[in-house]
């Protein structure tokens, strides 16, 4: 019966936290003064996980880079109403392991892309983790709550090639973001997981006009980045 009781308070303890999320979420995200108007707020998160060798890590940099300065990326931000998002890049492995390695930084030009560039070149590689997809979920959660711009449209961009194997099961703050209305899309790299794609499918990607895109290889991740990147913001141009 202890045990019982004890369930039904962390229950009900995780209830009142997520609808206190939601509430703070709604408030946080209307247009003030105080926050700079975007068209997308962006996280994208970048698996550091123990499958991911040093190689492969260099790859993905390499691709974030060459993607977010691309021309065709460009353009279609300018396109956008506000002409101009907001982009945070995360590096994530386990429960613990979260590390935001570019802050919040509004792209509208090439000068502002090639910043983002630069910085994603740099970073250092922050951990060598389990593969903690739920953690990285709430964790970029906390990150829009905290995030000094208003945005129509939030979309937390995971690349991964394992399933989640460390913290909670992925469902329950996939739940809580789809919830608040946050897109989770997802880039999967096909080199260990055969079917992650699928997996990512059926328990990770959420929210609106949600997708997955996959890769065979971390090769092949330089052209998938961007491709989702240019899909991300193709809709907003067009909207």
């Amino acid at each position: 019966m202890i045990r019982a009781a004890a369930n039904n308070g962390i229950a009900l303890y995780t209830t009142l936290l997520f609808v206190v999320a939601v509430i703070l979420f709604t408030a946080e995200t209307k247009a003030t003064s105080e926050h700079t108007q975007v068209d997308l707020a962006l996280i994208l998160a970048v698996d550091v996980s123990a499958s991911v060798d040093q190689a492969e890590y260099h790859l993905q940099n390499q691709g974030l880079a060459k993607a977010i300065t691309s021309p065709e990326a460009i353009n279609l931000i300018r396109r956008c109403h506000f002409g101009r998002i907001a982009v945070m890049i995360v590096q994530w492995s386990s429960r613990q392991s979260q590390s935001v390695v570019v802050p919040w930084t509004i792209v509208g030009d090439e000068a502002a892309a090639e910043r983002v560039a630069r910085a994603v070149s740099a970073a250092p590689r922050q951990s060598a983790g389990a593969t903690s997809i739920s953690a990285m979920i709430d964790f970029g959660m906390v990150q829009f709550f905290r995030a000094p711009i208003t945005a129509p449209r939030h979309v937390i961009d995971i690349s991964t090639d394992g399933v989640n194997n460390d913290g909670v099961r992925p469902r329950f703050p996939r739940g809580r973001a789809n919830a608040a209305g946050v897109t989770i899309n997802g880039l999967t790299i096909l080199n260990d997981v055969n079917n992650l794609d699928i997996y990512f499918r059926q328990y990770i990607s959420a929210g609106p006009n949600n997708f997955v895109m996959k890769a065979d290889d971390y090769e092949a991740y330089k052209t998938a980045i961007k491709r989702k990147l240019l899909k991300e913001v193709e809709c907003l141009a067009l909207s």
